[in-house]
């Protein structure tokens, strides 16, 4: 029979950027699930939350998800706001309900861009055969990523993108949408890759910015990328 899902404290080490009695911006690592959910009961950042916080979280998302605010897929590294408090909850949801949060990613993607900037405008829904992954489809939910290149490398490129929406694998789907997929993602990336990378895309929140639900004042954080991305850029740069 299914287990029940519960969320429970469990003692695990979180990279804190900044926390106040109203929030925290942890910098989430590579691999590790937000919340639990079948197949992944334990171990996530919201059992980490729980220890750390002591349960002082907001409720709004329910037992499974206290304190999350928004997502980040498993194999992505960076930056998440969390509430410890429902006010705080209401506030920072709906300043990314109203895009006002400033959300930017570092990704390799593979190929060479053809323009030094940028932008996707098409809408994401389930893909219409394979309920696991999203896709471009007609009548899904607006989407937009704004793209601008930082750097070209080897067979690939070095990008930046903003989100002015918010949608499941958003960057993922809509890069391999115009051909430019993220470097080692299993789901969206080519079969045979020109670079295979083993344990998933080489994408990393690495700024968010909003404004502070208590006490009004603007916030920004930024937190490079792991060691596994910075390895990979060293690696595919090019010959100065």
């Amino acid at each position: 029979d299914p287990q029940p899902i519960e969320a429970r404290p469990q003692n695990i080490p979180l990279d804190i950027v900044y926390e106040d009695d109203d929030l925290l911006v942890v910098n989430k690592p590579k691999g590790m699930v937000v919340h639990p959910a079948p197949g992944n009961p334990d171990g996530t950042l919201v059992n980490a939350l729980l220890y750390h916080c002591a349960g002082q979280l907001s409720g709004i998302g329910g037992a499974i998800r206290p304190g999350i605010v928004h997502r980040i897929d498993k194999d992505t590294s960076g930056l998440l706001l969390v509430a410890k408090n429902d006010r705080a909850h209401v506030s920072l949801s709906e300043q990314i309900k109203a895009h006002s949060v400033h959300r930017a990613y570092m990704a390799i993607v593979i190929g060479n861009l053809r323009d030094d900037e940028g932008f996707v405008d098409a809408p994401i829904g389930r893909h219409p055969t394979d309920r696991k992954r999203m896709a471009v489809v007609p009548g899904g939910r607006e989407a937009r990523t704004n793209w601008f290149v930082r750097e070209r490398l080897r067979g690939a490129t070095l990008i930046e993108a903003r989100l002015t929406t918010g949608r499941t694998h958003q960057i993922r789907v809509h890069m391999a949408s115009i051909g430019h997929p993220v470097l080692g993602d299993p789901v969206y990336g080519p079969k045979k890759s020109p670079y295979p990378v083993a344990g998933g895309q080489l994408l990393h929140a690495y700024r968010i910015g909003f404004v502070h639900p208590a006490t009004g004042e603007e916030m920004l954080f930024e937190a490079p990328p792991e060691e596994r991305f910075q390895k990979w850029l060293e690696k595919l740069r090019l010959p100065q």
